[in-house]
């Protein structure tokens, strides 16, 4: 296993767990207690753990893995989920997508679609993301527009004023949400208020908003609204979302999508 995928697993064992021993660690990824022990003081060095006396410890209560750690959480669910969305999206539309990794699925399944190959332009594509813009600023049929702003590191996004003027300046006919949780009480939220206030600004801004949300983040609530649930007006998901939550969507007047 190489370094990075050996960081990446510990990671998510230590988000899932909140505390990790250096012995089980090393048991679970089948490596030396020396090697856990370096990589513990390594990510501790980025500040992306807490070390403790034989082990680890999450960094701070409410804790967010930086999207480069998160690419391989449920990858399968959000490739379907980003087909499904990108599905929905009609050429010649302006697309608003927020960061994350299931937004940045969607980027990619839109960047596929044979008949978005050609266009002037065949889509517009509204991000404060900038891995997504990165990734779609090499096709040339794409009309990319990246809003200002403050990178925050955990997410590539732009946030702050700057990337408020932008948004206001602009309408779009649907806003793609990447979310941490959405409840039918509590709605759409995120871990970072300020990357909640982009979000909530584009969904404003937009014509219809998809979530697009594998069925661990349905039911749960964080630090940080984007949206009521009654603003959304799909939801995509994958197909072990529970019975009652999709029923609750529902009657809520969202309407739901499982792939």
């Amino acid at each position: 296993m190489s370094r990075d995928a050996r960081w990446k697993a510990l990671l998510e064992l230590l988000v899932e767990r909140g505390r990790l021993d250096v012995e089980e660690a090393a048991a679970e990824l089948e490596v030396s207690a020396a090697t856990i022990r370096r990589d513990f003081d390594r990510l501790a060095e980025q500040q992306m753990l807490v070390r403790t006396r034989g082990g680890a410890v999450v960094h701070g209560v409410s804790y967010e893995l930086p999207l480069r750690y998160k690419t391989a959480r449920r990858a399968s669910e959000k490739q379907r989920i980003a087909k499904a969305v990108a599905d929905l999206v009609a050429p010649g539309e302006a697309v608003g997508l927020t960061g994350g990794t299931t937004t940045t699925e969607v980027a990619r399944a839109l960047a596929v679609r044979s008949d978005l190959a050609s266009g002037t332009p065949a889509l517009t594509v509204v991000t404060n993301a900038l891995n997504i813009a990165n990734e779609l600023a090499v096709r040339p049929q794409f009309k990319i527009v990246v809003t200002g702003g403050v990178a925050r590191a955990q997410s590539y996004e732009l946030i702050g004023p700057l990337a408020d003027g932008v948004l206001a300046q602009i309408t779009v006919d649907v806003a793609v949400l990447g979310v941490v949780s959405f409840d039918v009480t509590h709605g759409a939220a995120a871990h970072d208020e300020a990357e909640a206030a982009i979000n909530r600004l584009l969904c404003e801004r937009a014509e219809r908003v998809v979530v697009a949300a594998d069925s661990s983040k349905l039911g749960r609530r964080a630090f940080a609204r984007i949206c009521a649930a009654e603003a959304v007006g799909t939801l995509v998901t994958d197909s072990a979302a529970d019975p009652d939550a999709v029923r609750r969507f529902e009657e809520a007047g969202v309407r739901v999508v499982t792939v």
